[in-house]
């Protein structure tokens, strides 16, 4: 490396450089200058005088902390260093406090604790001043993991800037009924890991730190527990293990006596359980919305811990709407609990129910919507256990239409509608600068767990709207049922004599669902890049590139996803961003790894091809002026990494 203060005779092809950026979308030349002067060993004293230079003095006559202390998860017996570097116009003094305390003798830049012991961890935070202006650091959170210390960590300063490590792996439990579930793991790492507790694949909502507790367990908490552990750079996952629930005495002698009574009527449980679950909020020729996108996730979170197979599919056209109910009819078959969630315009005529497609003309009939009713007939035909719909759109009348669809149905009484608000009303999102719920979710979400029966749960859902005052006189939950039976959404899955047929339709479900591997690329230049995948919904895919590994004469290098399927008209300028947020991931944010480029591919249904595969190339581009030895190059890399995703999707 060499010093940039002393490389002054190319100090104006580097500014010039710099301020090309400026060119670039969000490009910034201060940031890249930055970054060069970091990257050639450059430090504070060079950064001043550099500054003094350019007549910049101001910039370094306030307190500036440069380093802040980082969080960090160890293991006891380690040592602990947490930094902060702070810079001022006057010598700079620092404190350190471990919470509201001070903790004495701690006055440097660097605090060191050798060892450190499980009292030791909390929240740090340091107290820098300079005159008489103060600034404090950003917390630091301290996570020490009890682990019995073996050679293959020893003692000392571990390395905590490498790989994410696991050093506690949950166990293996046999339980009774009634008794509580403990399961722990760990890992060490800086920046602190986050946690994601699943089961049998399924995220367990807010179990999200080291230790999961479950108090009272019953056999529906019985399965392959793992947990996700992830840093801003990368993701690991503990071991999976299996957790046994065995039957109190209490429980057997209940069980068997329900098994008798389910021999001679087995009413409480299902042959397997479907929800379709559909939010239209970017309406070509309509007001846009915002809340059916975070219902359908939040209800797709819920229904899967509740072992439904969850198709979820946002901004649908009408002949993909048909195209959906079609793929979810096709999993349906006797005894099925079948779910119909929908989300977006729609409304209701003589009794009958329509949802509005997003290309749906302005005005629109019913020859443009879909009938909820016709759906219900449909299911009839199959035999289903249990027939739910959940609709959470107005239900006002549509003057632009005085057709009334002749719908003869079964009588069946295993009917549930759920109305997001009364007959002749309007159902209301929350307003709201970011992406809330609808009032009807709001309160669903709280109660959907609950081991009562469905129209009960909808009963209390229904008492919570009453009370809130934001949509008092204007919202109501209507409740319409032919529900004879205790019929719960918790109830269990018992395949019976369609076995078979559940495991066809349980491989069609997991095919439309299966996400491409995440893979590492390794290129001849030196460079690797990491490719991950992930799923925001059954037709919208996550696609994240992160530089794993560049060559030290590499300023620069990145990697784009591109030349995709023009069906899914994917707009340039939201691909291969820096923040999720920038290409419209919202919800899937905080479990994303860091420090990558994301691009966000919506409407997956519109590909016509049925298969994955990718290929990759590179180019270089070099900054190079014939003024300066060679050793001055610097490397522009962009690696494109051309990708056709052409998945099954419900089409």
């Amino acid at each position: 490396m060499w010093n940039f203060w002393a490389a002054s005779s190319t100090s104006s092809d580097d500014m010039e450089m710099c301020s090309l950026k400026v060119l670039q979308l969000e490009g910034s030349p201060s940031r890249m200058l930055l970054r060069l002067m970091g990257e050639r060993g450059c430090t504070m004293g060079h950064l001043s005088d550099y500054l003094h230079t350019l007549g910049n003095s101001e910039a370094l006559n306030s307190l500036q902390i440069v380093i802040q202390p980082q969080s960090v998860a160890l293991i006891s017996g380690h040592n602990l260093r947490l930094s902060c570097h702070a810079v001022g116009k006057s010598p700079v003094q620092y404190q350190w406090f471990k919470a509201k305390e001070e903790i004495s003798n701690s006055f440097s830049p660097d605090l060191v604790i050798s060892p450190v012991h499980l009292k030791d961890a909390g929240f740090y935070i340091c107290r820098v001043n300079c005159g008489d202006t103060f600034e404090f650091s950003q917390w630091a959170q301290v996570d020490v993991l009890n682990v019995n210390t073996s050679s293959s960590y020893g003692h000392g300063f571990y390395s905590l800037e490498g790989r994410l490590k696991v050093v506690i792996q949950p166990q293996p439990q046999r339980l009774h009924g009634g008794e509580t579930l403990q399961l722990e793991c760990g890992a060490v790492g800086r920046p602190i890991p986050r946690y994601q507790w699943h089961r049998n694949g399924v995220p367990i909502l807010n179990a999200t730190k080291r230790k999961l507790v479950i108090p009272h367990v019953m056999q529906d908490h019985h399965g392959r527990y793992r947990c996700e552990i992830s840093s801003s750079t990368e993701r690991t996952w503990t071991s999976e293990v299996d957790i046994v629930i065995g039957m109190s005495h209490y429980s057997r002698a209940k069980a068997s006596l329900m098994f008798v009574c389910r021999s001679l009527c087995p009413s409480d449980c299902s042959t397997d359980k479907v929800a379709l679950l559909i939010g239209n909020l970017s309406y070509q020729n309509h007001p846009k919305l915002k809340a059916p996108m975070v219902d359908v996730y939040d209800l797709t979170n819920l229904l899967r811990q509740l072992n439904f197979k969850v198709v979820s599919l946002l901004d649908l056209t009408e002949s993909e709407m048909r195209n959906a109910v079609d793929e979810f009819l096709s999993l349906l078959h006797k005894g099925v609990y079948g779910l119909l969630y929908y989300a977006g315009h729609g409304y209701e005529n003589y009794g009958n129910s329509f949802m509005v497609p997003v290309d749906a003309p302005n005005p629109y009939r019913s020859a443009n919507c879909l009938c909820v009713q016709s759906i219900l007939k449909l299911m009839q035909e199959k035999e289903t256990g249990l027939n739910v719909f959940l609709l959470d759109m107005c239900r006002k009348r549509n003057i632009h239409d005085d057709s009334a669809p002749n719908i003869i149905l079964r009588v069946t009484a295993n009917i549930v509608f759920g109305y997001a608000t009364c007959q002749d009303a309007e159902a209301f999102e929350l307003s709201s600068s970011g992406f809330t719920n609808g009032v009807f979710v709001k309160f669903l979400k709280k109660r959907l767990l609950d081991d009562e029966k469905i129209t009960v749960v909808l009963d209390r859902v229904a008492e919570d709207m009453g009370q809130f005052d934001a949509t008092k006189g204007k919202q109501a939950l209507e409740i319409r049922s032919s529900l004879s039976e205790r019929r719960a959404l918790t109830d269990p899955i018992l395949p019976g004599d369609s076995a078979d047929l559940a495991q066809v339709h349980s491989r069609q479900w997991a095919k439309a669902h299966k996400l491409p591997e995440s893979m590492c690329l390794d290129f001849d230049c030196g460079a690797q890049i990491k490719l991950g995948f992930a799923a925001e919904f059954s037709n919208v895919l996550v696609i994240y590139t992160r530089i794993v590994k560049k060559p030290e004469d590499m300023s620069f290098c990145q990697a784009h996803v591109t030349d995709f399927s023009q069906d899914l008209d994917v707009d340039p300028k939201e691909m291969n961003r820096e923040t999720p947020e920038e290409t419209g991931i919202y919800l899937l944010s905080s479990s994303l790894p860091q420090h990558c480029l994301y691009t966000r591919l919506s409407s997956l249904q519109k590909l016509r091809v049925y298969y994955y595969h990718h290929y990759y190339y590179y180019y270089y581009y070099y900054y190079y002026s014939p003024a300066h030895p060679r050793d001055h190059i610097y490397i522009y890399i962009y690696i494109y990494i051309y990708i056709y995703i052409y998945i099954y999707i419900y089409r």
